[in-house]
């Protein structure tokens, strides 16, 4: 399992990932993405955003966001890494914060984002979680992590090295007996006796 930035190609697969999952697709720049591929089979598991918000008489404003990690593949460190990919990003482009306007605030403690008041917000996210609020997240809260103070926690860490998909069939395989029917016994209409 590794973590690159999206290419051009992966364009429409995450816009149906974002409709999918109800994130925010606002300002939609495929560059802006990372997404986390399975080594072995080549599948996607999750994806992320930085939005850098232009600030003509301040310093630029960096905005974490559209996280997702597709069903199967939850659980495991996925959302975790792109995160700390995103981060990376953020401090290579000079940014000493991010923030993040969600619900999920609890996740991202656990990396080291810590709540703030709206009123510490600069100007364009204040805009920005209004809006995030009408149209994908109503229960949006602003937070926010100095880059240099980002944890990885050691669980999220061994689970990503061992992270596969979930096939939720393959849970739900069902036997003979879960009908009621004795394999050693049973004859069956189309039996070739082999």
């Amino acid at each position: 399992m590794y973590v690159r930035d999206a290419k051009n190609r992966e364009e429409v697969w995450l816009l149906e990932q974002i409709e999918a999952m109800g994130l925010d697709d606002t300002a939609f720049r495929s560059r802006d993405y990372v997404v986390a591929i399975d080594e072995d089979s080549g599948t996607k598991a999750g994806f992320g955003r930085i939005r850098i918000h232009k600030v003509d008489d301040g310093d630029d404003v960096c905005e974490l966001t559209s996280i997702g990690v597709l069903e199967n593949w939850r659980g495991q460190g996925v959302g975790a890494h792109v995160v700390e990919r995103l981060l990376e990003y953020a401090g290579d482009e000079g940014f000493e914060h991010v923030y993040a306007l969600t619900s999920e605030t609890r996740y991202l403690a656990q990396f080291g984002f810590r709540r703030i008041d709206e009123s510490q917000l600069p100007d364009p996210l204040s805009e920005r979680l209004e809006e995030k609020r009408e149209r994908t997240d109503p229960e949006a809260v602003p937070a926010r992590i100095e880059v240099g103070r980002f944890r990885m926690p050691e669980q999220l860490r061994e689970a990503f090295k061992r992270a596969s998909e979930h096939d939720e069939a393959e849970d739900d395989d069902e036997t003979p007996e879960d009908f009621g029917i004795d394999p050693e016994t049973a004859t069956y209409k189309y039996d070739t006796g082999r």
